[in-house]
């Protein structure tokens, strides 16, 4: 059952149904606190059963637009309260692992999720510029993790929906000072964990991105492993939640391929392309031996730089292919 149908009442059901405009942002907006697109989707229905319930108190004294990001925020901080973060491997604070090493499956953590693109409306849309290919990367998203929830929520309105910073202060409750001593906090705290690079990151849908990306798909079809070594940068990071280990530089990564890969030769590995998070994605299907079907095994999000690829997150949740709309064999 939908919130439209909780009640029959027409005011409040004529707002909701012309709220639902803002459904994919408010969408972004939650999974950028929560770094987990299940509990953003569940956020975002609270939401706007929230909206529903106190639509007759809305005194309009801002947007619709920007009254359902106040109710989307605080509905994401009580959710937020007592929880751990979710982080990638990379973010467990441990070394670099041996790619020649035994993987260890930790699944009492909570992981990042990815986000999955869909096709952009009309570019004067609004929530387009709120749905920012930078402020949905995984880099970004993982590094967010770090922050504590209200801090992460007075930076993503602040710095990702320009909000001023007595906005802030209403929607959350607290003083303009407070709001602008937990923003400098906050981006002090993103300056530890997630130094700026200096190679720029590539859309998704450029001919250097694509080209990169035929050549990735390419040396692990073909079982080329060695290729490998060529597109990525020298400071690249594999990684791939469950397992806790992150792996670190071109030639890790290909010896982290070739002894754990359970594929055998060339034509047991086929791909299938779509984005997540701003960011190009190759979707693995790995060969069945027994029935010779290729099956979900791996999404793969790319981060793709001027100078390579600089970071593969491989993520094994396999019912995350049916949330990406992807088959679930081949």
């Amino acid at each position: 059952m939908t919130v439209l149908a909780v009640d029959d009442s027409s005011a409040e059901n004529a707002f909701l149904a012309d709220a639902q405009r803002y459904r994919r942002e408010l969408l972004a907006h939650c999974y950028r606190m929560t770094g987990s697109l299940h509990d953003a989707e569940d956020l975002v229905q609270e939401t706007y059963l929230r909206a529903w319930k106190a639509y007759r108190g809305f005194e309009r004294k801002s947007s619709v637009r920007t009254w359902l990001y106040r109710i989307a925020t605080n509905t994401c901080l009580t959710a937020l309260e007592g929880r751990n973060r979710r982080p990638l491997p990379s973010g467990l604070g441990q070394p670099a692992s041996d790619p020649l090493g035994e993987l260890h499956e930790r699944h009492e953590i909570a992981w990042l999720e990815p986000l999955p693109d869909e096709p952009r409306a009309d570019p004067s849309d609004p929530s387009v510029i709120v749905e920012s290919r930078e402020s949905v990367r995984l880099a970004f998203i993982a590094a967010l993790q770090h922050l504590p929830a209200r801090q992460r929520a007075v930076l993503i309105l602040r710095e990702v929906l320009q909000w001023r910073a007595a906005e802030v202060a209403e929607a959350i409750g607290v003083s303009t000072a407070a709001v602008n001593s937990l923003l400098q906090r906050a981006r002090a705290q993103l300056d530890e964990v997630s130094p700026a690079r200096d190679d720029a990151a590539l859309a998704p849908d450029t001919p250097q991105t694509t080209e990169l990306l035929d050549r990735y798909i390419s040396a692990f079809e073909t079982y080329d492993i060695d290729r490998l070594v060529e597109l990525f940068t020298a400071d690249a990071v594999w990684e791939m939640p469950p397992f806790d280990g992150w792996y670190d530089g071109p030639a890790d990564i290909v010896a982290l391929s070739k002894f754990h890969c359970p594929a055998e030769g060339p034509g047991d590995m086929r791909f299938l392309r779509t984005m997540a998070n701003g960011q190009p994605v190759a979707a693995l299907y790995m060969r069945n031996p027994q029935t010779g079907v290729h099956e979900a095994f791996q999404l793969h999000v790319l981060d793709v730089r001027t100078t390579g690829i600089s970071h593969v997150v491989a993520f094994m949740e396999t019912a995350l292919f049916e949330r990406f709309g992807l088959p679930a064999h081949l």
